[in-house]
């Protein structure tokens, strides 16, 4: 059951909740454009000032035609109370605002039977007599395995059920003519009796999630094992939602890229608010959640929620969203972003289960593995790290490292304009310089030595350039980031888009299409 309106902010259901090892019942998602409401059904008191109550106490008498009129399911075997299931349609204008559909039977005229079974039950209602007295509590997380009707509008034929066995997953029919001989009839103000109060079920608030920097799991936490059409919502406080499950794929993945999508557009206001108190070198591009995994996991603990900031020249890895100018001085590690690799990893490359993942190779050679929920959310990430390091490559317009050549102290600059520039460390003498589309090929050892092959303008022969540096993974990633940004440049759309850190933020969403920059790794 789902309605939309014509805001795709908003969106409401029915479906199910489940916590820890508790069987799922029914609860209704309403989702705003920063909330998500997470409801339960329950009974309150809307006789003067609405009150909840845990217990009710309800009188009634058995009707010579259709009985008590009520079904019952559940009971012990099941770990609950026997539930109210149906109300016959000729007392249901009688009970109305005293018992409810869900409403379990704590006690039958004074006799505690929460801890009966469902035939248990059902005898000691048929041996009540004329007159029952019972004392019922809404059970609020009824497993929905019981089926019980989310209205008041389901109704039973009356029967006769006084011989023969129930079931406690079926409507055991209370509608038994107890004593044949008896012709009375009761008026619509003799029956039933309640002191005075007036009761309504409703849909009530159990959980309200603050949608601002909250995540979004379908993984069983810190495994590969993803939920089967379910997933959970925390919010930056740690509050969770608790496991929602849809009945099918389809239902999942839209309620998921709603709730996304709301996070987003939340996410790039506030980010735009931060913003002003930053200079222009200091913006931020992106923040979001992701799953880390972790170098040397243990077998419960595969991953970890981190939080991923592009923030000036660095990229921010927290274990919290940074609220204060302190937080961002907090973070677990950062990174140069020109100095380091980003992957998306195909489906060959994945590690485990997990889809949606990408690669964060640091300036030391060290490799980070990280997760999203949605295809979207990687696109998201793709373009936010290519912009982030284009506009960084673009500010500083070069960079120089220390190297060694022939025994000598060296320096390489890669030069945006100008390409690659090798000086003496000493004199400041420039040795030899090539553009970056002299440059035809290039090796490495892996742990300090970089061999370049440049084609002379002149001549068309290949001269070899071998470096050594002591940061060689910096070096090569700061190579790569300067060559895809000047591929970039020659693609307006790209370019187009580039204006600032603003309107870069600007174009990342979950609804936006998403261009990807071309070039060779």
């Amino acid at each position: 059951m789902d309605f939309k309106t014509s805001n795709e902010e908003t969106k409401t259901g029915i479906y199910l909740m489940q916590e820890g090892n508790e069987e799922p019942f029914n609860i209704r998602l309403h989702l705003a454009k920063d909330i998500l409401t997470i409801q339960e059904q329950d009974v309150i008191c809307v006789s003067g000032e609405p009150f909840y109550s845990s217990e009710r106490t309800v009188t009634i008498r058995r009707q010579t035609i259709g009985g008590f009129g009520l079904s019952i399911k559940g009971g012990a075997e099941h770990k609950i109370p026997v539930v109210i299931s149906k109300i016959s349609k000729e007392q249901k204008a009688e009970l109305s605002g005293l018992l409810f559909i869900g409403d379990g039977i704590l006690q039958i005229n004074g006799i505690n039977v929460r801890s009966y079974r469902h035939e248990e039950v059902v005898q000691v209602l048929r041996n009540a007599g004329e007159e029952v007295t019972l004392t019922v509590s809404f059970l609020k997380k009824t497993p929905a395995f019981l089926k019980l009707p989310l209205c008041e509008d389901c109704t039973c034929i009356p029967s006769d059920q006084s011989s023969g066995t129930s079931s406690p997953l079926c409507d055991s029919g209370l509608h038994l003519n107890y004593h044949p001989n008896n012709t009375d009839t009761l008026s619509c103000s003799s029956w039933p009796t309640s002191p005075g109060l007036r009761w309504e079920k409703r849909w009530v608030d159990l959980r309200l999630i603050p949608l601002l920097h909250s995540r979004l799991s379908q993984y069983i936490p810190g495994s590969d094992v993803s939920r089967k059409n379910a997933f959970q919502v925390i919010a930056v406080d740690g509050v969770c939602s608790g496991v929602v499950q849809f009945p099918t794929a389809e239902d999942c993945l839209d309620w998921l890229q709603a709730i996304a999508s709301n996070i987003s557009s939340l996410t790039k206001h506030n980010v735009k608010k931060i913003n002003r108190n930053f200079p222009v070198n200091q913006q931020i591009i992106y923040m979001g959640w992701v799953d880390e995994k972790e170098q040397d996991s243990v077998q419960d603990r595969m991953y970890s929620p981190k939080f991923l900031a592009l923030r000036g020249s660095s990229l921010f890895k927290f274990t919290a969203p940074p609220v204060t100018t302190w937080d961002w001085t907090r973070a677990e590690k950062s990174f140069t972003v020109y100095e380091i690799m980003c992957k998306i990893l195909k489906e060959s490359d994945l590690l485990d289960k997990r889809r949606h993942c990408f690669s964060v190779q640091t300036e030391s050679g060290e490799d980070m593995f990280f997760s999203v929920e949605l295809e979207c959310e990687l696109l998201i990430w793709e373009k936010a790290f290519q912009m982030a390091t284009f506009l960084e490559v673009e500010r500083i317009q070069c960079k120089t490292y220390a190297c060694i050549m022939e025994s000598h102290l060296m320096g390489l600059t890669i030069d945006f304009s100008m390409g690659f520039v090798c000086f003496d460390a000493a004199s400041k003498a420039v040795l030899w310089r090539y553009k970056f589309s002299q440059l035809k090929g290039s090796s490495d050892d892996g742990k300090s030595k970089i061999k370049f092959l440049f084609q002379n303008p002149e001549s068309k022969s290949i001269e070899a350039k071998e470096l050594e540096f002591s940061n060689l993974f910096a070096v090569l990633h700061c190579i790569h980031a300067f060559f895809a940004a000047k591929v970039a440049c020659l693609d307006p759309v790209f370019v187009e888009s580039q204006g600032s850190a603003t309107t870069a933020l600007s174009s990342l969403s979950c609804n936006s299409q998403t261009p990807k920059l071309k070039y060779t790794t």
